[in-house]
């Protein structure tokens, strides 16, 4: 890890995006129930708090269920997510059956009679799982056809595979023989045949895997291959590469399953293979809490983001590894404290049931593949109640790790990952963690090339605001061509190295890459350095934006400055402002108003720099600019808002002087 000083248009809402904000009646929001402060101090949440948190979650689903027969089926989220037809009902069940019983299962596992209003958990789940093979059901699921390829049922039994695998006793063993053979039959013509050659394939290797566990002959051969090629994907520090993306889904769900799996089927069967995983699930622990706040928030970066706490399963999994050195009290810390960055907000829920979102309702954050359902995958976050009740994770006292004392306020810390490119930055000052890594989108597909991709960083304190219709843009660039009607976002980026501190990109517009910008940042303990060449052949506008800020009540306030020959913009929400400074290259600097963009508040606003790069020239001034955060109420200083001393430029070499005297010298080109 390094450290260093730091110096110092009209927008028209979609019904998905009205039903963020105005839908649904009032929900009970979770608290702690006699929090713990002496083993939680920081959020009072014991083992017992996680069964009370799933039970929350757990009841709100069934409210929506009145008798055994009735589906876990939930009102639709306007907007893209699905069902849009009548073929699409049966999955849509099915996912909110088998994503639901990862809350259940380990509560029924401790209290095997729990009844929710006048319905036995136990036997509803059961008597579910009975209708699946029940053609005259109306959750009933067909086998797979000869020719039928990876599908989302596929996914659903790869789940349910590891709630039998988890509770046996519970789900399976109280099925009559003649209905396990029919389950075994539908789950395994899936789990035999085809998937993708991504995450999908612990589907497959659950369903396998379970079923090899009770007797039954499976595919071994295609087993085998399927793990050899799933741990092939793993690049180090935890990360596996998930075709082709990195984000915290392809970290969370590649170590899950890789240590489930071990835990409850690997170890007996293949423990040279649970041992590859449970390796690779320790390597994580020095890297993977970093990616979290001081406080235990979670980045929003990546797809899937309605998903949320399930982030922070790999954490109470730790305990697999049999290592007590692990700082599991900062782990629970983070885990329990994720747990609540939800829970506790009033937005979460609408009809007693997650949101497709962020915090709320938010359809930028939304991908077509899910239906309202489809948020209970958070709920994997509750497998770890599977762990042992001794285990150091649950019986360790809360801390903050490194932030308690070895993260100092006025330095800034890196971490580059090895072989995936990404930089994790902490800042102590703040409390904040920061991602920076690469996507290469051409085109704009259900998740590549959006917002969950193409942020120059992502942080766990702003997160992202959508791109808005006239330029609205929030941590990225928007490039237009004269003849272009509309901006486009920045989503082809490619790693140049990580030197002296300074992360160095490429940004290359999808629509011509002739006109190309060079990157290079560097975090400093208050902000961000950026330091960015243009090269065009055509005529481009290019806008660049800070961090966004919602707005909390009252209107955010704006202040526009010139300190030492350069254009401030700071804006504040009372609670954060954020300072941009133009220092080069740069012809305009304005804060933006938003509306229907942040996943946080209907109404936002952003510091935007704007200017027109000429074709050919190549003696344009490179692009320079500081993005900088303070905690609302104490003004920026003169000195804060200039961290630069003296800034000289010499063809692609640019030095800056730090008022600590530090030097960095950014170098831009091959």
């Amino acid at each position: 890890m390094r450290n260093r000083n730091g110096g110092a248009g009209k927008i028209v809402l979609s019904s998905a995006l009205l039903f963020c904000f105005f839908s649904g009646i009032a929900q009970t929001v979770f608290t702690v129930s006699q929090p713990n402060k002496q083993l939680s101090p920081y959020t009072g949440m014991t083992r017992a708090h996680w069964k009370d948190a799933a039970l929350y979650l757990l009841k709100g689903a069934f409210t929506h269920v009145k008798q055994l027969d009735d589906p876990m089926q939930f009102p639709k989220q306007p907007g893209k997510s699905y069902p849009h037809s009548k073929a699409q009902i049966p999955t849509e069940k099915l996912e909110g059956l088998c994503r639901t019983m990862f809350l259940a299962g380990p509560l029924l596992k401790e209290d095997p009679a729990l009844r929710i209003g006048n319905i036995s958990v136990g036997e509803y789940y059961r008597h579910q799982i009975e209708m699946l093979i029940d053609s005259n059901s109306s959750t009933y699921i067909k086998n797979r056809a000869a020719n039928g390829g990876p599908s989302q049922t596929l996914v659903e039994f790869g789940g349910l595979a590891l709630s039998l695998m988890s509770a046996p006793e519970v789900f399976w063993e109280p099925l009559p023989k003649a209905m396990q053979d029919a389950l075994a039959s539908k789950m395994l013509s899936y789990g035999e045949g085809p998937t993708i050659g991504m995450n999908w394939r612990f589907f497959n290797i659950n369903i396998l895997s379970f079923f090899k566990s009770k007797g039954y002959v499976v595919n071994e051969k295609y087993l085998l291959d399927l793990l050899d090629k799933t741990l092939a994907q793993y690049r180090g520090d935890g990360w596996y590469n998930d075709s082709p993306y990195f984000d915290y889904y392809s970290m969370w769900a590649f170590q899950m399953y890789g240590a489930f799996w071990a835990e409850n089927f690997g170890r007996k069967y293949y423990p040279e293979y649970a041992a590859k995983f449970l390796q690779n699930l320790h390597d994580a622990a020095s890297h993977y809490p970093y990616m979290f706040g001081r406080d235990g928030k979670m980045i929003m970066w990546g797809r899937s983001m309605p998903y949320r706490m399930g982030a922070s399963i790999p954490f109470p999994l730790m305990s697999y590894t049999n290592d007590a050195s692990l700082n599991y009290g900062w782990m629970r810390r983070i885990a329990s404290a994720t747990i609540l960055q939800f829970l506790e907000k009033s937005e979460f829920l609408s009809d007693n049931v997650p949101t497709l979102g962020f915090y709320g309702a938010f359809e930028p954050a939304v991908q077509t593949y899910s239906c309202r359902g489809s948020a209970y995958w958070m709920a994997k976050l509750f497998l770890g109640l599977y762990t042992p009740a001794n285990s150091q994770f649950w019986t360790a006292v809360e801390n903050e790790g490194p932030w308690a004392d070895s993260l100092k306020p006025n330095l800034v810390y890196n971490q580059l990952q090895q072989n995936t490119d990404i930089l994790i930055t902490d800042y102590p000052g703040i409390g904040a963690a920061e991602i920076r890594a690469t996507t290469n989108s051409k085109t704009i597909g259900v998740y590549q090339g959006t917002e969950n991709y193409n942020r120059l960083s992502y942080s766990s304190e702003f997160p992202w605001q959508a791109d808005g219709p006239n330029g609205e843009v929030a941590m990225n660039y928007l490039l237009k061509r004269t003849a272009d009607t509309t901006w486009e976002a920045g989503r082809m980026f490619a790693f140049k190295g990580y030197k002296n501190e300074v992360y160095y990109r490429s940004l290359s517009m999808a629509a011509d890459s002739s006109v190309q910008i060079e990157l290079a940042e560097l975090p400093i303990a208050n902000g961000i350095v950026r330091v960015d060449k243009i090269n065009s052949s055509v005529e481009v506008a290019v806008r660049l934006g800070h961090y966004a800020l919602p707005e909390l009540g009252t209107p955010i306030r704006v202040t526009t400055k010139r300190v030492k020959g350069y254009d401030v913009k700071i804006i504040d929400n009372g609670r954060w402002q954020l300072a941009m400074v133009t220092a080069s290259g740069w012809a305009k600097l304005e804060a933006v108003k938003c509306s229907g963009l942040h996943p946080e508040a209907l109404n936002s606003s952003v510091a935007i720099a704007s200017t027109i790069a000429l074709p050919g020239n190549t003696n344009l001034p490179p692009l320079v600019s500081w993005m900088l955060w303070k905690p609302s109420g104490k003004p920026f200083t003169k000195q804060e808002l200039v961290p630069v001393m003296t800034m000289s430029i010499k063809n692609t070499d640019i030095e800056l002087v730090f008022r600590d005297k530090s030097h960095f010298n950014i170098h831009h080109g091959d």
